[in-house]
């Protein structure tokens, strides 16, 4: 399951309509759909995010945060760590190692360490 694809289900839930209404409206097929929900496509392109937006009449400021839910819904994900210390490789592979292992509670504890990292300023 991908971020993405649980936002799309919840959005699909509240209008009720099936993935097979949903995809007939906006021009793909079921399959590619259900793929999208599951987890097993990629990232979707624009220019489906914009058909998804437009069919759930999502507002911008929920269409961007739909966009910005996609940009990380890429189950298949890879990490370039070429040119930056041997320490940040071997932290790269060993979470690629472990991603499947770790709890809901310790993904949320690294989610606050990226966030803190990323504001080291800003108290939490």
């Amino acid at each position: 399951m991908t971020p993405f694809g649980d936002a799309v289900r919840l959005l699909r839930q509240k209008k009720g309509v099936s993935q097979k209404q949903m995809a007939a409206a906006i021009g793909v097929s079921p399959a590619y759909l259900s793929a999208l929900e599951h987890g097993k496509r990629g990232a979707p392109s624009f220019e489906f995010l914009q058909r998804v937006a437009g069919y759930f009449n999502v507002i911008w400021d929920d269409a961007d945060e739909l966009f910005g839910i996609a940009a990380l819904s890429d189950p298949k994900v890879m990490l370039n760590t070429s040119g930056l210390p041997a320490a940040h490789t071997a932290f790269a592979n060993r979470l690629a190692g472990r991603i499947r292992t770790l709890s809901g509670e310790t993904i949320r504890i690294l989610e606050d360490v990226l966030e803190k990292a990323r504001f080291p300023d800003k108290e939490h």
